[in-house]
């Protein structure tokens, strides 16, 4: 016999002694079991599970008002449609481990980003059209206090990219600089406003009118309560070092500023959108920092499912007498869900009546889709600007976080009344997409810009005055008599008359401030501060094709600046000259590169 076989018989004994002793052990009761030791979680995984299970309360809540009162806007062709419809809960409370607060996975060595095809989008607009003060004497607009224009094209031209024209805003090149306009006196009035006369740099025989706001200063520890709400981009189209990598370290700076009275929470889409933090105190820096670096890129973007849900927290944590806003970051690359850009400023444009603003922070290049970006904060009630680099998100959202975030006034409307008697011809340097009608500016239910505390907007007229002889108009064969008499007398003292519009922050009536431009504020020679304003506007219009300021050229304008730039504490005016020569041979190729002084 085999050794095999003489242990067969051997096993199968073996074999059906222990099936005899499982079927014969009956359940033991709790007494006769033994004692089972339980492992208490860590302090870190204990806070997890609280992070997670208080961001799906939230989350429920948020949706189950979503549910209620929601309306969606639906596209068909060119019109938007609106319904009531029913937020599907699926897609939104699916949980977002990746986005909570798991470990972060590996980064890729070394890592890859992929370079998009250049399809960024500007708005069209042409420039500002001569108007002659006899048949057109009012110019009314609202004011601007957006940003994102200069830094945009600041990236382009880093980049060794010549600027479309239709990315050059020229209004937003102004309002990027300080000129030391003064301040309201008081908190009765929110701001003060300044005009400065002199003649134009470009030809002594024009004039130059800088109208100026200034709002009263807030500082940061005496800032109302703030609810925040990070709208963030996590789409594959933000896998760029440009974007979700500066987003986060943009937005992390913002973190740290916040006090124990601030809340803010974390919405972030892709193909559909994700609450990632609950409103969180401002003191829990811990958890508001994980929930920011564990974020990745990855999938299309819904960006109008995002913006539902980012309002629904904000109204869940509305703070009375506080700040409420929604901060979208994006590249603007919309391709899923409501990507119509009419669409979506009625789904802004509807959430605004709720007193919560939205302010629209740009990131990154080759389909960045400024024009949304910036339409989105125009209707939001809020503001727009584009961070191309760790300094400018400081800039923005921790040295000027009291303008960026507190709005002190609303619906802010300039009209000026020029006299014919003495302004022949004038002209409205940029604020394009910002023109209103004469009659709109009386009209409370005509929406405006806001404008935050300590923030300063700024505005150029070119005047032509009479009798001057550089008309740029043809003259009228029936031109009024009155309009072109010379004697002091029948002009008055008044070369125009200024009226501002706005209402405070709850109400709905407006004020009106006016104060007149008197002929004898005409300088001999502008200040610095209006002299290197009308290099700005010249250099934007040298890169629009340079054919408004009666062939002023890239020396005269970096003359101008050159010396205006005063003490310049900050080097923004140092900056903007370099941007200026860096500019010149992209435009003009056989220039060669000039170093700055």
């Amino acid at each position: 016999m085999n050794l095999i076989a003489r242990r067969a018989p051997l096993a199968a004994a073996l074999a059906a002694c222990l099936l005899a002793a499982c079927q014969s052990a009956g359940p033991q009761s709790n007494d006769d079991a033994p004692a089972r030791t339980e492992v208490a979680p860590t302090p870190a995984e204990a806070a997890r599970q609280t992070a997670e299970a208080r961001r799906q309360d939230y989350k429920a809540k948020a949706l189950r008002e979503e549910s209620e009162s929601l309306d969606r806007v639906e596209v068909t062709g060119a019109r938007a449609r609106r319904s009531k419809v029913e937020v599907p809960q699926a897609n939104l409370s699916a949980p977002a481990p990746a986005m909570a607060y798991a470990p972060p996975p590996a980064p890729p060595s070394p890592p890859y980003y992929s370079q998009p095809a250049n399809t960024e989008k500007y708005a069209e607009r042409d420039d500002n059209p001569v108007q002659r003060a006899s048949e057109q004497p009012v110019s009314t607009f609202s004011i601007d206090v957006d940003t994102g224009s200069y830094t945009n094209v600041r990236r382009m031209i880093g980049d060794g990219m010549r600027p479309p024209a239709d990315a050059v805003r020229a209004e937003e090149f102004l309002n990027y600089f300080d000129y030391g306009h003064p301040a309201a006196a008081s908190r009765e009035v929110p701001f003060r406003v300044s005009t400065e006369l002199a003649p134009a740099p470009w030809n002594a025989k024009r004039q130059l009118l800088m109208v100026g706001i200034k709002g009263y200063e807030v500082p940061k520890t005496t800032l109302p309560p703030a609810n925040l709400v990070f709208l963030i981009d996590t789409s594959g189209s933000m896998n760029a070092p440009d974007k979700l990598p500066l987003l986060k370290r943009a937005f992390s700076m913002l973190a740290r500023e916040m006090r124990p009275q601030d809340r803010i929470s974390i919405v972030v889409y892709a193909g559909s959108a994700g609450l990632v933090l609950p409103p969180t105190p401002g003191d829990r820096q811990g958890e508001i920092l994980a929930a920011l670096e564990q974020l990745q890129a990855g999938g299309s973007t819904n960006g109008g499912e995002g913006i539902r849900l980012a309002y629904a927290m904000a109204r869940q944590a509305y703070v009375d007498n506080g700040v409420n806003r929604v901060i979208l970051a994006t590249d603007g690359d919309f391709n899923v869900g409501t990507v119509d850009n009419n669409a979506l400023e009625t789904l802004v444009g509807d959430q605004r009546k709720s007193g919560i603003a939205l302010t629209t922070l740009g990131f990154g290049r080759g389909n960045y889709n400024d024009a949304l970006a910036e339409q989105l904060a125009d209707v939001g009630d809020g503001n727009h600007a584009y961070i191309d680099s760790a300094q400018e998100a400081r800039r923005v959202l921790v040295e000027e976080m009291g303008s960026t975030l507190l709005t002190i006034a609303r619906d802010v409307k300039i009209q000026i009344e020029f006299n014919p008697a003495r302004v022949a011809e004038y002209r409205l340097i940029g604020y394009e997409n910002r023109v209103l009608a004469r009659e709109d500016f009386a009209n409370d239910k005509v929406d405006a810009g806001d404008i935050g505390a300590g923030h300063e907007v700024t505005a150029l007229y070119e005047i032509t005055p009479v009798g001057s002889g550089v008309e740029r108009l043809p003259a009228l064969r029936y031109g009024a008599q009155d309009a072109t008499r010379t004697d002091a007398a029948a002009r008055g003292p008044e070369l125009a008359h200024l009226r501002l519009r706005y209402k405070r922050p709850g109400e709905d009536d407006s004020r009106l401030i006016e104060t007149p431009i008197r002929a004898s504020q005409l300088q001999a020679k502008a200040s610095p501060s209006l002299r290197f304003a009308a290099s700005v506007a010249g250099f934007a219009d040298l890169l629009r094709g340079g054919s408004r300021f009666d062939g002023w050229g890239w020396d005269q304008v970096l003359a101008t600046a050159r010396g205006a730039r005063g003490d310049d504490r900050s080097g923004q005016r140092g900056g903007f000259v370099q941007l200026v020569e860096a500019a010149r041979p992209m435009i003009e190729p056989d220039t060669d590169a000039v170093v700055s002084e």
